[in-house]
């Protein structure tokens, strides 16, 4: 048990611990104060401990480096403060610019707004994998809600398994194979409608692994005109198609990805023999019931519509893996597990980049990971593939990697290729040792809010937390490196001032992840926050860094005072 009790003289309290009946442990906690670095730099841009309007726009382009709309920003600053009675009329003095500095105005990434025209194999797409499953691929249930969960974080490719049901005459959602539960496919599409464009207005591809008949395949293209209507996007000749739209062009739009329909005595023989077990009362009892629907229904409504409805298209060539990287005049999507992206990029690394910068490349979870675990996504971006497939109800530092990529572009769900990855001349290679471009300078000062977030004996029954941050860049594996500031013990307001370099050779991918660790006896250490952010977006200057629960949402108050600072390469 914890208690705190104040001074009434003074700016400091104390936190009693007991440790055992008859023994209490006392704790001075300290007021948040601004380090000794942050009263150094208010010093040069103010005078006589003011700092003015003036005063405030020269910090924030000389220190902070910004050159858009400075003198509206300083404005928006002042007014965010005006009504505290830390700030005086004449500007801030060195309470007051601290509360800046900690404020969310003050946040660490540029609003950086990418432009939206390029075809959609110009971009990373946040993709789900799976997007109905609870849980994990075994057992879990399927449900709607996690497909509304990932829409409203800005994913923008939702995966559909579609199946026939017992009966053979509607369409479910689940995982084959598997124990998963099922959802019926409406139920789905109408989520999809609703909360498509909640996050983001770039358009959402629908990819289906389709392992219906063809009566149902007419059944889900009526499902598809009559939920999405003028959302849907299919142009008259999509086997013709030689470029992908632009995501500009195809705004509040909904795509449909899978592989074009068999002929109906091909696909009937496809869906017997992948699933006999689920089909054998459908083949028989149900095929002159199939008939019959078929001879029932308009012409409208019979397979090429739902070939037509097919806006990207799906496939992968017999043979050698390799083979699948040979580019055609019609533009296509490829999918690849994990593994077989591993083994393919390990002698045609550039063949898939080329690829990809016509094509879709899509890759997926290998099928050993049930518990709905993810793989490291940088594999993917690296070479150059759009729509790299998690479980977004998964977890792990892997996940947070993918949201890292992803808040790039204002978290509008797209994410421009860097320039290395598009130049049809001189095809990047992932293997290949680049020299550094640049090299990130990281100085960690303080961090706050964990005691307003927290339970008193959250992290320690007997004790404040002992915190340290860990804090690294995961790209290119030429760049990936990972340190650590010392662990400041019992306090709840931590000074670190420690200061690390990250040399990157490709600064485009990397990503900059952060995470706080409570040490305890155990050596285990609790968690006290994470985030991630795209380096290429990150705003040079002293900025507040807000950590992210293990969940990916953003904590209330618990935040890092950072300094970052790039070093061009001068060799």
């Amino acid at each position: 048990m914890a208690t705190t009790t104040r001074h009434p003289s003074h700016r400091t309290s104390k936190q009693h611990f007991k440790v055992c009946f008859c023994f209490r442990r006392m704790f001075r906690l300290k007021v948040v104060e601004p380090p000794d670095e942050i009263n150094t730099v208010f010093e040069e841009y103010s005078h006589d401990g003011i700092m003015t309007m003036d005063d405030m726009c020269n910090f924030l382009v000389e220190f902070q480096g910004e050159n858009e709309a400075v003198t509206t920003h300083a404005q928006a600053i002042f007014d965010s403060l005006k009504h505290l009675n830390i700030f005086q009329r004449r500007g801030f003095h060195i309470d007051a610019f601290f509360r800046y500095l900690l404020n969310d105005l003050n946040g660490p990434l540029a609003e950086v707004h990418h432009d939206m025209n390029a075809p959609l194999a110009h971009y990373f797409m946040y993709t789900g994998h799976n997007s109905y499953l609870t849980g994990n691929q075994l057992s879990s249930a399927s449900n709607t809600s996690e497909i509304i969960k990932a829409l409203k974080k800005g994913v923008r490719v939702i995966e559909l398994d579609l199946w026939p049901n017992s009966r053979g005459d509607d369409v479910l959602v689940h995982h084959g194979g598997t124990l998963t539960s099922s959802v019926k496919l409406r139920p789905c599409l109408l989520a999809i409608k609703d909360y498509a464009f909640f996050a983001s207005p770039y358009p959402v591809v629908i990819t289906f692994e389709d392992h219906i008949t063809p009566s149902l395949q007419d059944k889900v293209a009526k499902m598809l005109v009559d939920t999405f209507g003028d959302m849907l996007f299919y142009p008259e000749n999509p086997h013709q198609m030689r470029e992908f739209p632009s995501p500009e062009r195809l705004k509040k739009k909904i795509l449909i990805s899978t592989k074009p329909p068999d002929s109906y005595e091909g696909q009937d023989q496809r869906i017997l023999e992948e699933a006999p077990h689920r089909l054998e009362e459908y083949h028989d009892k149900s095929r002159v019931n199939y008939k019959d629907d078929s001879d029932d229904e308009d012409d409208e409504d019979d397979t090429p519509e739902y070939r037509d409805l097919i806006s990207i298209r799906a496939g992968k060539p017999k043979g050698k893996l390799k083979n699948c990287l040979i580019n055609h005049n019609q533009v296509r999507r490829l999918s690849l597990s994990e593994q077989e992206l591993e083994d393919i990029a390990k002698n045609h690394g550039t063949e898939i980049i080329r690829f990809t910068q016509r094509n879709l490349l899509r890759i997926y979870p290998k099928g050993t990971r049930l518990d709905s675990s993810n793989y490291d996504p940088m594999i993917g971006w690296m070479h150059g593939a759009q729509m790299v497939a998690f479980n977004m109800q998964g977890g792990g530092h892997y996940l947070r990697y993918m949201e890292g990529m992803f808040r790039a572009n204002g978290g509008c769900g797209y994410v421009k290729k860097p320039n290395i990855l598009l130049n049809v001349n001189d095809v990047f290679d992932p293997k290949a040792v680049r020299p550094v471009q640049t090299t990130l300078q990281v100085l960690v000062y303080m961090g706050d809010g964990w005691r307003s977030d927290f339970s008193p004996t959250h992290f320690d029954f007997y004790s404040p937390p002992d915190f340290r941050v860990q804090i690294g860049i995961h790209g290119v594996p030429a760049d990936r490196n990972m340190k650590y500031t010392r662990t400041i013990e019992d306090d709840w307001v931590p000074v670190w001032n420690e200061e690390f370099s990250f040399p990157l050779s490709t600064p485009e991918l990397a990503l900059l992840y952060i995470k706080v660790v409570e040490r305890d006896f155990s050596g285990s250490g609790d968690f006290g926050g994470q985030t991630c952010l795209p380096v290429s977006q990150l705003r040079q200057g002293i900025r507040a860094v807000r950590l992210r629960n293990r969940k990916g949402e953003l904590y209330k108050s618990v935040r890092l005072l950072i300094q970052f600072h790039f070093l061009p390469n001068t060799l």
